[in-house]
């Protein structure tokens, strides 16, 4: 079990610790019970989000939603039609498990 995916009705539910305004957008690894992602948009005006989202989904290749966090530092994002390991597999192959 990834403890920062979880299955939800064919798609995967993540939890994402963002740190935003880095030198660049990245996986870093795990942060808890999330996954720790570094961003390099500000958090003015939605920007860190819909950084992390797009970045998200160019390394899924699948729709992406913000589902709970817009002003948080923790968010839930929805994956659509993947399950947890091959969500894990395409954030980061060298991700512990």
């Amino acid at each position: 079990m990834i403890a920062w995916a979880r299955p939800d009705n064919g798609d995967t539910l993540i939890s994402v610790w963002v740190v935003p305004r880095t030198r660049r957008t990245e996986v870093v690894g795990p942060h808890g019970e999330a996954l720790r992602i570094r961003i390099a948009a500000p958090p003015e005006a939605g920007r860190a989000n819909r950084e992390l989202v797009a970045f998200v989904k160019q390394r899924t290749g699948a729709a992406v939603d913000l589902v709970h966090g817009g002003g948080s530092r923790r968010k839930t994002l929805r994956i659509n039609g993947l399950g947890p390991g091959e969500v894990r597999r395409l954030l980061g192959p060298a991700l512990p498990g």
